[in-house]
């Protein structure tokens, strides 16, 4: 039996990483600029992240959520505080495409509506409603037509409120730094104009910050920058920092209904583990802060430099995007096979920067010097 072959892939097997470096199967030492796809938040193989999971799994790996756990309460807790949401509820599963999906199907449950609105440009996911609402018609399969979305122009207000007030809408569910769309803010005026406007119609407000949030930003969250409270917040990639994990954070307006939501494996004791060891390191060695210092070293070093090839950068914290005036696809190989670094990317002509949170300035030094080389 092969592999179903989805992905087009570099021929480097990676088996061992530690902090912001990964090596591959032959000892060749890389520079992570990507994270895993933003997954990797308080770096690869974190000691007390190693200590947390190997003693949990050795005494339970996994329970039913058919009784208790208290590390879901602790977690729970723990992220509010951390977060600024502890008057919110979390309901946990496994996946960021889960996390979309379980909080359009509550806004739909909340006020009956069957209509959604959503960015162009926008990635929610792979799943049902989650791919409905992502704006790639590539990845979006005949059974999901699009039927339930309606996608819009990032910041075009006006645009927004024309459909929000036919009042059919059940959410807006919108990403405040589009990832695969190119490293895309939402402007203060747009957000908080959305807010109003879903306040005013009874419409739920989905902010979408799997790959945004988790400190990523330089703030918890990317909405925390524009001063919004959403009703709904999704989380995932860095909550587990490799560990399949991710939740919704969800405002007291809403009422839990026995068996409307679900999960088999969501919130397991493993998982919990992992998270808990997540929040612990962002805490003790404040990495939202180091993300915010960090991400305004790089992109004030990337901009000063004027490297050729280079016409923007743009982000928030270490979520940046470095457009090009040539498709990435030969700088990011030159990156990977000559460098010895990695990097994401975005469209056609975005290199996109997702590293772990626990990047320093001399990992941003050397980073800057081998793209020098690559472009």
């Amino acid at each position: 039996m092969e592999l179903f072959d989805v992905y087009p892939l570099f021929d480097i097997a990676i088996e061992k990483g530690k902090g912001c470096k990964v090596w591959d199967d032959k000892g060749q030492e890389y520079l992570d600029l990507y994270g895993g796809h933003a997954v990797i938040s308080i770096g690869h193989a974190h000691p007390h992240y190693v200590e947390a999971i190997s003693k949990q799994v050795a005494k339970l790996g996994f329970y039913s959520n058919s009784v208790q756990n208290p590390l879901q309460k602790e977690l729970a807790h723990r992220l509010g505080k951390a977060c600024g949401y502890d008057d919110y509820q979390f309901f946990l599963i496994n996946s960021g495409a889960e996390a979309n999906e379980n909080a359009l199907k509550l806004a739909s449950f909340y006020n009956g509506r069957t209509r959604i609105l959503a960015a162009q440009k926008a990635f929610h996911g792979r799943t049902s409603l989650a791919v409905e609402a992502t704006n790639n018609p590539k990845i979006v399969a005949p059974i999901n037509d699009n039927k339930h979305v309606t996608f819009l122009p990032l910041n075009d207000l006006p645009a927004w409120e024309e459909e929000i007030k036919k009042d059919d809408v059940c959410a807006v569910i919108i990403e405040c730094i589009q990832g695969v769309g190119g490293i895309r803010s939402v402007n203060a005026h747009f957000l908080r104009g959305l807010r109003d406007l879903c306040t005013k119609h009874d419409t739920v407000l989905i902010c979408d910050e799997i790959q945004c949030g988790y400190g990523r930003s330089g703030k918890f969250f990317a909405h925390q920058h524009l001063g919004v409270k959403p009703d709904m917040i999704t989380v995932a990639k860095g909550i587990g920092n490799g560990f399949p994990m991710a939740g919704v954070l969800i405002s007291p307006k809403f009422k839990p209904v026995y068996g409307q939501l679900g999960t088999t494996f969501g919130g397991n004791h493993l998982a919990c583990a992992a998270a808990l060891a997540v929040l612990d390191v962002i805490e003790s060695e404040h990495l939202v802060e180091n993300a915010a210092e960090v991400g305004d070293y790089i992109m004030e070093r990337l901009k000063s430099e004027r490297l050729p090839h280079v016409v923007d950068v743009r982000g928030k914290g270490l979520m940046i995007g470095i457009e090009l005036d040539v498709p990435y696809k030969e700088i990011r190989t030159r990156l990977v096979k000559e460098q010895h670094c990695f990097t994401g990317c975005s469209g056609t002509n975005v290199l996109r920067l997702l590293p772990p949170l626990c990047i320093t300035k001399a990992d941003a030094d050397d980073f800057i010097t081998r793209l020098k080389a690559a472009l």
